[in-house]
């Protein structure tokens, strides 16, 4: 009788009333030092009137923001000459509220999920504690205190975090003191920085419910529920533990006791309940290799047949391994081991203002641009539906503490320890964490490194992975923060700060990505739009975000596309570098696919202020180029160029194999015609996890040699003639004496564009090397560091090309008891015209199933001179017919277009930017999720697009769908 009567009382939830600000919620923040006495708060004629009204959850500063007491903090350099001594004080917040009528258990709870950086809690005169720490909670059992028949005021003194920051006031925001992608937040995001609410429950309390999940095998799930009863009464109870498991309809049901005024800790498995092995069960996988699937339970503690408590948790039923075979960290879910592709946010908003369903719309996008992994940099999201977003959306998060490289301890360790254990506890249910990370860049200082491991392995059951650091151990280091030749990503290798050589896993790489123009103009002054100045640099294009090379970048935009005439210009065309930057960061590690590489998170992927740097959606929710180079290069099954050897490649990411696939490769000139003595055809499988060569393109300019038969000096020769090293032959070679620092070079008779090398090297090979270049053979500069050879053909192509008329192979280590053996010593021609192309043309690159059904496709643009693509400005103007439809379901809008290039068009329509429009005043309509954009179109072909946004959005407005291609 009681099982049946507990189960049916499930379903009465735990009432919770929020206290956070709303429209009959009304908070009110003053300093500190303009309160001469705190008694006046409890007095019954107490008003708010000279107090400024406070945002709860949020921050003082941003409270003042939105009364519209500070200047836009996100226009111009308003935040730069905001008074941070106004600002950086302690306040206090104070409400008043009056206690719900439908609370009728005994028990009246005021919770706290978290302030910045320590607060003192008072209602109705009486202090009821302090909270320090921003994961610290605060449970208050205020049913003596509360007024049941009249108002009940609640004052709350916050201080702000003691400078200076990192590491000293963690846990906090460390980078709310300025970092180089944000400026320094008045008030040091200092606020009741979490949400607030009252609660009603009767004695006996759920502590800190816990669910883990064990794969024996993925066809059987073994669950365990941990958590802890605590009795507030002076007396024994007794009670039951109910408990039902959705979907599969679980249910079970435990008789407790626990002593009064006591907590005790119980453990619910398959010994016990044998429904809590589930048979079958639906896993969740994140993004790309599966659903990821959410189960829901709740359990609820009865007494005398009445529920004394109900909570319910979320979880996912998955199970997480690593290896670090090769010196690489690798990733493993229920089994399958899993290729990262990621994005770093360094907040969720730089001043705390993401919330709800924002978060749902920021990973949402995560999503769309086939990503798998969110790290939270130093830990600086803390909001839950950051994590409730990351487990809908099947996003694995890399999840730091919140302490960077600086060797310095925070002012008190065991508060900081009390404050990790309490993240922990609040997250660990969540299936989308997969990593814990303790220190950005460097280790955490003793004693934390092992309690860090201690606390996982205690309160996560060392379920997921401890990273002491975020780019050694295991892992090829971070960085660069700049952008590069699209080249440089697939070269041996790509240089990162600290950890390993290689691809690997790299959990920073990134590059400044500046906005579309409407953005640019809600940042900046109309007065200083061009040409560049310092009020660029105050939203970090500039000295401030020096590790993004803003200088490069402009440069970049100018060497490749044409020095840009205008703002306008600028933003146009610093898209197309977003584009073949971003998507060739991606695939250089996806080339490289567990050959050495297993993921990369870029800096960043979300917009945490407005800027000009590191993301890939900006502040206002524009999807600027980076965005679509990501979305391409990380789709599940991708075919993809390789710019160094010209292999075209199909990369799987998914959980399946996709067999009998036809690859096609096409190369188009300037005026839309297809050079069909370039076409390639290939059928291939892809298998799952891998990357599968289809061919190599016949780009022969790439591989004129410029060493044949020209002189050659060497530091010593043990077997025949040094010229034999590149008289074109297979059959003779150069030989050294058997020293390790032995050197040959040749003598190319002029200044030449060098592109790369090509070495045959017989089994005395060079285990390392150099190649080095000079204009008069004394002076040499490396034009690769470092390379490790192997027995064989070796071709070494430069990231970028060189130009230089000698270049040497110097050896620094053998890879056997001789010398170095070399049957051939080739060095490739730079900037060599293909015949028949245009200066720039169009690789068109499409991938179909046996039915016909595109899978994959991708457009690359291509110069005879690799880094000069101006002739693209003079493509004439491209006329497209757009015809869509629109409809408005569930609160949302919904437009399917079709963009169409006409057969009779003289031109390709190139880079074609797609966004919905009010058709009143032109206005973005953002954010919105649109499945394509920035494409291009040949004479003849279609593109269908799909759009869909909040219907709220337009209100009784229109849309107009704006097509624009670049060339227009």
């Amino acid at each position: 009788m009681v099982l049946l009567i507990t189960i049916s009382l499930s379903v009465c939830a735990q009432e919770i009333v929020p206290l956070n600000s709303s429209a009959t919620q009304v908070w009110g923040v003053k300093p500190k030092k303009e309160v001469s006495d705190m008694s006046t708060f409890w007095k019954p004629d107490f008003k708010q009137q000279d107090w400024v009204k406070a945002v709860v959850p949020g921050t003082v500063y941003s409270s003042y923001v939105e009364a519209g007491l500070e200047k836009d903090p996100n226009f111009a350099d308003h935040i730069w000459k905001a008074d941070r001594a106004k600002f950086d004080q302690s306040f206090w917040y104070v409400t008043s509220f009056e206690m719900p009528k439908s609370f009728n258990k005994e028990k009246i709870w005021l919770n706290f999920n978290g302030v910045n950086r320590k607060a003192d809690v008072y209602l109705n005169g009486t202090k009821l504690g302090s909270l320090n720490g921003f994961m610290e909670r605060g449970k208050y059992d205020i049913g003596s205190i509360v007024n049941r028949n009249q108002k009940n005021i609640l004052a709350v003194l916050v201080d702000i975090p003691q400078k200076p920051m990192a590491n000293s006031a963690s846990p906090t925001y460390v980078s709310s003191a300025g970092w180089d992608w944000m400026p320094y937040v008045p008030g040091l995001n200092s606020g009741i920085t979490d949400k607030v609410f009252l609660s009603n429950s009767g004695s006996l309390t759920i502590q800190d419910p816990w669910v883990r999940t064990k794969l024996p095998t993925n066809a059987r799930a073994d669950l365990s529920i941990a958590l802890a009863i605590k009795n507030t009464e002076n007396e024994e109870q007794t009670a039951y533990l109910n408990g039902l498991i959705m979907p599969g309809n679980i249910r079970f049901v435990k008789k407790i006791k626990v002593d009064a005024n006591d907590e005790t800790s119980f453990l619910l498995d398959k010994r016990e309940f044998e429904q809590l092995a589930i048979n079958n069960p639906k896993l969740w996988w994140p993004n790309g290799y599966g659903a990821p699937n959410l189960y829901t339970c709740e359990l609820n503690v009865v007494v005398n047949d009445q529920v004394s408590d109900t909570q319910t948790i979320k979880f996912g039923i998955k199970s997480y391994t690593y290896d670090t075979i090769g010196q690489v960290f690798h990733l493993y879910i229920n089994g399958k081991r899993i290729f990262v592709k990621g994005g770093n946010w360094a907040m969720s908003e730089y001043m705390l203002r993401c919330r709800g369903e924002e978060y749902d719309t920021k990973v949402k996008l995560h999503k769309e641009m086939n990503f798998n992994m969110i790290r939270n940099w130093i830990g600086s999201t803390t909001d839950e539906e950051f994590y409730e977003a990351c487990d809908k959306y099947g996003i694995m998060i890399w999840d730091d503490f919140w302490l960077n490289s600086n060797p310095v301890l925070p002012r008190d360790v065991n508060n900081f320890n009390g404050n990790v254990i309490e993240k922990i506890k609040r997250f660990r249910n969540h299936p989308s964490i997969a990593v814990w990370c303790g220190d950005n860049e460097g280790w955490p200082e003793a004693p934390l490194n092992n309690w860090l491991k201690e606390n996982i392995a205690t309160f996560d059951g060392n379920d997921r992975y401890y990273q002491a650091n975020s780019h050694a151990d295991n892992l090829s280091g971070s960085g660069p923060w700049m952008n590069k030749d699209p080249r440089y990503y697939f070269t041996q290798y790509p240089t990162g700060l600290g950890g390993n050589d290689g691809w690997g896993f790299r959990t920073e790489l990134g590059t400044a990505v500046f906005t579309n123009i409407e953005s640019f103009k809600k940042m900046i002054p109309k007065e200083n739009w061009w040409p560049r100045n310092d009020m660029w640099d105050k939203h970090f294009f500039g000295t401030w975000a020096f590790n993004a090379g803003a200088d490069h970048y402009e440069q970049s935009i100018n060497s490749r596309y044409g020095k840009a005439t205008g703002i306008e210009d600028f933003c146009k065309k610093a898209q197309l570098l977003n584009i073949e930057t971003n998507k060739a960061m991606y695939e250089g590690w996806l080339d490289h696919i567990w050959e050495d590489s297993s993921g990369i998170m870029t800096w960043t992927s979300n917009a945490s202020n407005p800027t000009f740097v590191w993301q890939t959606y900006d502040y206002y929710y524009d999807l600027n180029g980076a965005f679509w180079g990501v979305k391409k290069a990380c789709e599940p099954v991708h075919v993809q160029w390789n710019p160094v050897n010209n292999e075209i490649k199909i990369v799987n990411t998914s959980s399946n194999d996709v067999n009998e696939l036809t690859a096609e490769a096409s190369i188009f000139n300037m005026d839309g015609k297809q050079v069909s003595k370039y076409n390639q055809v290939a059928k291939v499988n892809s298998l799952s996890n891998a990357a599968v060569t289809a061919f190599k393109l016949p780009f022969q300019g790439d591989k004129v040699n410029l060493a044949l038969n020209k002189p050659c000096v060497a530091s010593s020769s043990s077997y025949s003639d040094v010229a034999m090293v590149n008289d074109g032959k297979d059959d003779t070679r150069w030989a050294s004496n058997s020293t390790d620092n032995e050197w040959i070079y040749v003598d190319l008779d002029k200044k030449e564009i060098i592109s790369g090398v090509k070495l045959n090297w017989e089994q005395a090979y060079a285990k390392v090397f150099k190649i080095q270049l000079s204009n008069d053979a004394k002076n040499w500069n490396d034009a690769v560091a470092q390379v490790n050879g192997k027995e064989g053909i070796q071709e070494i192509i430069f990231s970028e090309e060189k130009e230089a008329r000698y270049v040497r192979i110097l050896g620094i280590e053998r890879g056997s008891y001789w010398g170095y053996s070399l049957w051939n010593f080739e060095v490739f021609a730079g900037g060599v015209p293909n015949p028949d192309l245009s200066s720039v043309h169009f690789l068109k690159l499409k991938l179909s199933d046996m039915k016909g059904q595109l899978i994959s496709d991708n457009l690359y643009w291509r110069g005879n001179n690799k880094k000069d693509f101006t002739a693209l400005n003079q493509l004439p103007k491209a006329k497209l017919e757009t015809r869509y439809t629109e409809k408005t379901v569930g609160g949302k809008h919904f437009i399917e277009a079709k963009v169409t290039n006409p057969k009779s068009a003289k031109t390709i329509a190139f880079a074609v930017r797609v966004q919905p429009l009010k058709a009143s005043n032109g206005e973005q309509i953002l954010p919105h999720i649109i499945d394509d954009s920035y494409f291009t179109l040949m004479p003849g072909e279609s593109k269908n697009i799909k759009i869909e946004f909040k219907s709220d959005l337009i209100k009784n407005d229109s849309v107009k769908l704006s097509v624009v291609p670049y060339n227009n």
